[in-house]
């Protein structure tokens, strides 16, 4: 699948959250300033020709649901930044993170035990 830009991101967002959706129900939920109906829909045919939604047509308009979950598409984004970034090394990305993060204890805590666990 493509990688989906900004706006395109976040329409699915969107989506995502309501799991199906009309165009009109995409619009409602946009936050100021929302576009009109015509790029909403042409952005979202977008994303459908990506293969992220499917659409069923009902009366005269189309509902369109998300192909993968919002975790599925995650997962494959951070891959894909592990990779581009940071040399597909895990470490060297969480290094990354935890030095910008200004990281508390607890936090850093909580990541130790997931390492842990994950031996």
């Amino acid at each position: 699948m493509k990688q989906l830009a900004k706006r395109e991101e976040q329409i699915m967002h969107i989506i995502w959250e309501l799991k199906t959706a009309f165009i009109r129900d995409v619009i409602k939920v946009f936050p100021e300033p929302k576009p009109h109906y015509n790029t909403i829909a042409t952005i979202i045919k977008i994303v459908e020709k990506k293969g992220y939604l499917t659409s069923n047509k009902v009366g005269n308009t189309h509902m369109y649901k998300p192909v993968i979950s919002l975790e599925e598409y995650r997962d494959r984004h951070l891959l894909d930044v592990k990779k581009n970034y940071f040399g597909n090394s895990f470490p060297r990305m969480l290094a990354h993170f935890a030095k910008d993060e200004k990281l508390s204890n607890d936090e850093v805590e909580e990541l130790m035990k997931i390492i842990k666990s994950k031996k």
